[in-house]
């Protein structure tokens, strides 16, 4: 099967030791036969024999000591061999884990944004946690039951053939109706686990999607909606999971009828060739002994298929995360540079299209090493897939974007984005100290370096917190104010002395006046940086070299802010209504 060649492949330097567990679960199963076997020999050779040896019982009791010490001699042997295995399996099961999970997350740190945006995250929490711990499960467990019960039943056959064919046959004659039962549960019950597998994904991404959004639920009181909303998927998969046990339990009462067969037929069939003497009483109690080595794989097998089909829908899943690939990624001969990349940045008659949409169309745009851009539009004009085609989060349609006369597509992307800072309007804090958030892009800067960008973006409230640049920021910012958050995601674009700087709506959120000290704090950057900025405030864009406006994926306007104004389109309407002026005569008086 698919399924389990992957598992196998992915515990390449372990497999060594599985084969190892694996050999030791047939041994320890063949030795399961031993103390039945001295059993039968104790009754035979010993209790049977006394009538006979009462004059000299030393031969008697010599046996049995020697049979006792060697029953308990097996019985340390196996238990000790038991314990080490168990210990290799669950080794192989925690180093399958652990590997996977980091070759995952590399995978997803490799991933574009078209890959999480059809992807929820909290379905992709349930591969990196639940899903995976099944597949260790699978590896530490159901292959170990799997396989004790095959080499406990064949070998408990195997035995009781040696002794008596026809009682053997009498015992075996029952098993293909309990195989039959567990057959048709199996075919039942696996679609019930990819649909279980899949209700719980949305349970988890509904929690997490709701404590991301804690704030907006708290702000709109609908707390009691939520809950009722959570509690429908709560139901739904507590349903699905009632549905899965019980088909099982629908099943159960032939399996372990059938199974207890087995011992009445021990009892009947057993009983009577003893008492026609056909085996001996010794032999009886072997058969009665090893009678549940037969009964214990049959009522397994149906938990084993139970678990067997989660297994089979957790790794499915796991692997077709395994084997995602971004469509965003490095060209076999992609540019790797050293030095700073200059700046120089050119448009050429670029289109991106998504989802059947036309976002861009047609740009043709040349910035040069240093200068200022501003771009401005309404909601939806294609901003921000402008700036995106820059450091490749979304990929041109048709003709290219280059930087130092080099196709943006050509670079590394680690190269690209290196030389790229980003602070975007959507602002993510880690859980962090806030020292730790500005020097994410390098994690080699001084105290002194961060306190400087802190400075140069007016993050002066951080002195403020209860420990500085100590202080821990919750998930996502958590306890910042917007403002705030956007002076320390600016920092943290700065902080990596940026080729090119890109702020998307950066200072929506802050006051005016510190609006103008950060202007006046990116017009003196101690280091050389090409800067786009996208901005709806004339305050912010009109200090700009160049501006452009763009409409439904269009430039329409493109200059000075003096030459926009001159042509009364876009910009001169939104300059007006921003001065809360009819005209720009009004202005004047």
């Amino acid at each position: 099967m698919q399924q389990i060649r992957w598992v196998w492949e992915n515990m390449k330097g372990f497999q060594k030791s599985y084969i190892f567990a694996l050999i030791s679960t047939a041994i320890l199963q063949i030795m399961q036969l031993i103390n039945p076997i001295i059993s039968q020999k104790i009754v035979d050779e010993v209790v049977y024999q006394l009538p006979k040896q009462q004059d000299n019982l030393k031969p008697l009791i010599h046996t049995l000591y020697v049979l006792v010490a060697c029953m308990i001699g097996f019985t340390l042997l196996r238990t000790t061999l038991r314990y080490i295995s168990m210990v290799v399996y669950e080794n192989c099961g925690q180093k399958f884990l652990f590997n996977i999970k980091a070759e995952l997350y590399d995978k997803l740190q490799s991933q574009d944004m078209k890959f999480y945006s059809n992807h929820r995250t909290g379905d992709l929490m349930t591969r990196l946690t639940g899903d995976l711990e099944m597949g260790k499960h699978g590896i530490a467990f159901i292959s170990r039951c799997l396989l004790e019960c095959l080499f406990l039943f064949v070998a408990t056959s195997i035995y009781m053939f040696s002794k008596d064919v026809l009682l053997t046959l009498s015992l075996l004659a029952i098993t293909p109706f309990i195989f039959w039962v567990t057959r048709l549960f199996s075919n039942k019950v696996g679609p019930y686990f990819v649909d279980l597998r899949e209700r719980l994904s949305l349970l988890n991404s509904n929690a997490q999607e709701n404590i991301e959004g804690n704030r907006v639920v708290k702000a709109f009181a609908q707390e009691a909606y939520e809950i009722k909303k959570f509690d429908e998927k709560n139901l739904d998969y507590r349903n699905a999971n009632l549905k899965t046990t019980l088909t099982w339990l629908r099943y159960f009462p032939a399996v372990e009828g059938l199974s207890q067969a087995l011992a009445i037929a021990v009892l009947l069939v057993g009983g009577y060739f003893m008492m026609i003497g056909r085996i001996t009483a010794g032999t009886f109690l072997a058969f009665n002994s090893l009678c549940w080595t037969l009964c214990i794989p049959m009522r397994m097998l149906g938990m084993l298929l139970n678990d067997s089909q989660r297994f089979f829908a957790s790794i499915n899943k796991v692997i077709e995360l395994y084997y995602s690939k971004p469509d965003i990624k490095n060209h076999p001969d992609a540019i790797v540079k050293t030095e700073k990349l200059q700046g120089v940045i050119s448009f050429q008659d670029v289109c991106v299209s998504m989802h059947k949409t036309n976002i861009l169309n047609h740009i043709n745009l040349d910035i040069k090493a240093g200068e200022t851009v501003a771009i401005m539009g309404s909601t939806g004009a294609g901003k921000t897939t402008l700036i995106n085609c820059i450091d490749r989060f979304v990929d041109v349609t048709s003709g290219k974007v280059t930087i130092d006369g080099i196709d943006v597509r050509k670079y590394d992307l680690n190269t690209l984005r290196k030389n790229i800072g980003l602070a975007s309007q959507d602002v993510f804090l880690f859980s962090d100290t806030i020292d730790g958030n500005i020097a994410y892009g390098d994690l080699s800067l001084s105290e002194d370096e961060v306190r400087h960008f802190a400075e140069i973006s007016a993050a002066d409230f951080i002195d403020k917190t209860s420990d500085g640049f100590q202080t821990i920021v919750g998930e996502r910012g958590t306890g910042l104010s917007g403002g705030q958050k956007q002076r320390i995601a600016l920092a943290r674009a700065l902080a990596v002395r940026p080729s090119i700087l890109i702020l998307d709506d950066t200072t929506s959120a802050v006051d005016l006046e510190t609006e103008k000290f950060i202007q006046n704090s990116l017009a003196n950057l101690d280091f050389p940086c090409t800067k786009i900025i996208i901005a709806q405030r004339i305050s912010t864009t009109k200090r700009a070299d160049k501006i452009v406006i763009m409409d439904k994926g269009n430039i329409i306007e493109y200059g000075t802010h003096e030459e926009l104004l001159k042509q009364k389109g876009y910009y001169y309407e939104v300059y007006l209504l921003q001065n809360g002026i009819s005209s720009l005569e009004q202005e004047v008086c």
